[in-house]
């Protein structure tokens, strides 16, 4: 990527309403509510064969399975929140608003509301340091700062965790219920009916969930029951959306590009087809989502042609790869970051030459 094409100012790269034109007029807008449907409807259905054979296996061993399976059938279901908060899935904004709640917090049981606020910030500065809540620190370091600012237990994670980025993220599904839960405890007084009312609604979701497993299971099958669950979740969810921004270009705070620029250059693309769409939700088509949030699932690939062409005329890097290499890039990138939590002058050079 040359420097010019870098710059905020380079009209080379302020082609996103003529590409924005390109796409409408292809009619990759609209809406595509029977898809959704019917997307729904098979998980739907996957969702009652999961409580058909919890019922019929009982007190068994075998009821892991179930939990592994009911972690994949709530992961898409998010997927599809994720569509219906970007305005995707109907014309009507206030019934992706009102389909999104039922989903994210009656089915997956995650807040809404802190999803969206976490979601929209990442879109408006994908990668940006400082801006984008998704490279915030947290127990993964995303930037080299970040990784030297840490000591003790978490600098000691730094050092490994390109390798233990997946093992964490069986952890990521009990993560994300905590925090946004969490967050619906603090806010603005004007939304404190609204927070109430997710609380009451994730609230009941999680106690018919307990209850169900608790009931019918023993102490410990249960409770084994609703480990893996969640691990299952945190890795598909994290599995899905690492490989859509980490390991590429991050923003420096203080600079400033164009809407295209800044969206093509932080996201990456993942190959794989019809089939990768259905198991990625869309996501697989970062580019594509993040240029045009509101565009549905199906139309991202048509998208896709579009927006390479695009790309490739005014210079700008277009980044695609499969998805087992896309994991090389997170691991091989997290683990480069967390060296800097290591001493300066802890040389790794230095312990292999001395194991010869």
């Amino acid at each position: 990527m040359t420097s010019a094409a870098l710059r905020a100012d380079n009209p080379v790269t302020s082609t996103y309403a003529a590409l924005s034109r390109t796409v409408r007029d292809a009619g990759l807008l609209r809406k595509t509510p029977r898809y959704y449907l019917w997307t729904l409807g098979v998980l739907t259905a996957a969702l009652g064969g999961i409580v058909t054979g919890f019922v019929l296996l009982g007190d068994s061993w075998l009821q892991l399975l179930m939990a592994g399976a009911l972690g994949l059938v709530l992961t898409q279901f998010s997927f599809v929140a994720h569509e219906a908060a970007h305005k995707q899935v109907f014309a009507s904004g206030p019934v992706n608003d009102r389909v999104g709640r039922i989903l994210a917090n009656g089915v997956a049981g995650i807040s809404y509301s802190w999803w969206m606020t976490k979601h929209t910030r990442h879109h408006a500065n994908p990668n940006k340091v400082g801006k984008d809540p998704d490279i915030a620190m947290d127990t993964i370091a995303f930037t080299e700062d970040q990784a030297r600012e840490q000591k003790g237990f978490l600098s000691l994670i730094h050092r490994y965790q390109g390798w233990l980025f997946f093992p964490l993220l069986t952890l990521e599904g009990l993560n994300l219920h905590v925090t946004s839960i969490r967050s619906l405890f603090t806010g603005k007084p004007d939304t404190l009916r609204a927070r109430i009312n997710e609380l009451v609604v994730i609230g009941l979701r999680l106690s018919l969930y307990l209850a169900v497993l608790f009931v019918f299971l023993p102490v410990g099958l249960a409770f084994a029951f609703l480990g893996v669950q969640m691990a299952v979740f945190g890795v598909y969810m994290g599995a899905s959306f690492a490989p859509n921004h980490k390991g590429m270009r991050l923003i420096p705070a203080d600079s400033k590009l164009d809407f295209l620029s800044k969206q093509v250059l932080t996201s990456r693309n993942i190959r794989g087809g019809w089939w990768m769409n259905i198991l990625m939700g869309g996501l697989n088509f970062q580019i594509e989502h993040h240029l045009f949030p509101s565009m549905p699932r199906p139309h991202l690939a048509r998208a896709r042609e579009i927006v390479r062409e695009h790309c490739a005329h005014l210079g700008i890097p277009y980044t695609e790869t499969s998805l087992i290499a896309s994991y090389g890039i997170v691991v091989r990138y997290l683990n480069r970051v967390g060296l800097q939590a290591r001493d300066p002058f802890d040389c790794p050079m230095f312990h292999q030459l001395r194991k010869l």
